[in-house]
């Protein structure tokens, strides 16, 4: 684990999962985009059309507030709504006065390219594959006013204690915790959405990738009430759509809080069947980082690249690796999906590899 200045260099951090899957990429088996296939279930997309004929009014987010709220037991004034995760980072790094952020790579690279486009030198943490990617909090800067981590962190899928984390807490410090997968975990175990004992957490959430909603922009960021004042007048007016609005009251509701843990414990049997799969491809130096807790996997293999554009040639979509800081050309993240794709994937890993090779 060290510490870096932060240079974007060859890191193109503005690439995300869905370019694997635009334009020649359309009619590829997507495993490079992180958000549960078969999404969103047909109950939800009723609600969401049900809104429509409310558009002449402007959108009033007081219910949706209230229900995330009680979703975490929480007083609605440590609620801000926000059109996904994305806007949250943007808020973040506009609104606080902060002279020296840190974010701990490899990890979602868009809060960094946030605080970037907003002014600010942004230092970073990497987390070392030879330490499984976990988080030792010594190695923070102690004078880091602003930290951001990912738990589970996206791309490595480690999910870290949820002690360890807070332990980043300080005095005069904003602790960001991107809890973007958490609904993803079984339990949502280490999960520091809720608290209120940690000073300076802020913790974001989104609603995209369970349900689907990566079309309609909708998360939320709990954390102290004088933060969200702040970000919030950093918002434009009527920042969320009603859409949107629904569908975030829909999905923290007792139902959907029910079929999110039942997907969850299904992920992560999927999961296990993919990982124990990749593991036969072992003896061609296949490394799977782990153990893995959220909905995809990360893979090293000599001559990804090669193999990841091969894998295109079969029809599936995998994501590169090297536009995450801390990563190079040699990894790949892999999207969880469920037993049947995950066969016809592994045996066309096990063609591309042979083609690769020779």
């Amino acid at each position: 684990m060290r510490t870096d200045g932060g240079s974007e260099g060859a890191h193109e951090l503005r690439h995300h999962g869905d370019a694997e899957v635009r334009d020649d990429g359309s009619a590829l088996i997507d495993l490079a985009v992180n958000v549960r296939a078969d999404t969103p279930p047909a109950w939800l997309r009723e609600r969401i059309a049900g809104s429509l004929g409310g558009l002449a009014a402007y959108p009033d987010g007081r219910a949706a507030r209230a229900a995330v709220a009680a979703r975490h037991g929480l007083p609605v004034e440590r609620v801000l709504l926000t059109a996904g995760a994305a806007e949250a980072f943007v808020l973040l790094a506009r609104a606080l006065k902060v002279r020296r952020p840190v974010v701990v790579h490899p990890q979602f690279t868009e809060p960094e390219m946030a605080l970037r486009e907003a002014g600010h030198t942004v230092g970073r943490v990497l987390l070392r594959e030879a330490d499984g990617f976990r988080l030792d909090p010594a190695a923070v800067p102690q004078d880091a006013d602003l930290v951001v981590i990912g738990n589970p962190t996206n791309p490595t899928s480690v999910l870290h204690p949820a002690d360890t984390v807070a332990g980043l807490a300080r005095a005069g410090r904003t602790l960001v915790v991107d809890e973007a997968f958490m609904d993803a975990v079984p339990g949502e175990r280490e999960a520091l959405a809720g608290r209120t004992d940690v000073p300076g957490l802020v913790v974001l959430r989104s609603l995209t990738k369970t349900w689907g909603l990566a079309g309609l922009r909708v998360g939320y960021v709990l954390a102290a009430p004088e933060i969200v004042a702040e970000l919030a007048r950093a918002q434009p007016l009527w920042p969320v759509s009603a859409p949107a609005l629904v569908a975030a009251e829909a999905c923290v509701a007792p139902r959907a809080l029910a079929e999110a843990a039942h997907a969850a414990h299904r992920a992560a049997a999927d999961r296990a069947h993919l990982v124990a799969g990749l593991e036969e491809f072992a003896p061609e130096g296949v490394r799977v980082a782990g153990p893995a807790e959220g909905p995809f996997v990360l893979v090293r293999m000599a001559g990804a690249a090669a193999v990841r554009r091969q894998l295109r040639v079969l029809g599936y979509a995998v994501r590169r690796g090297d536009t995450f800081p801390g990563l190079d050309e040699e990894w790949v993240r892999i999207a969880v999906r469920d037993r049947g794709t995950v066969n016809g994937f592994l045996q066309a890993l096990d063609r591309a590899l042979s083609l690769v090779r020779g």
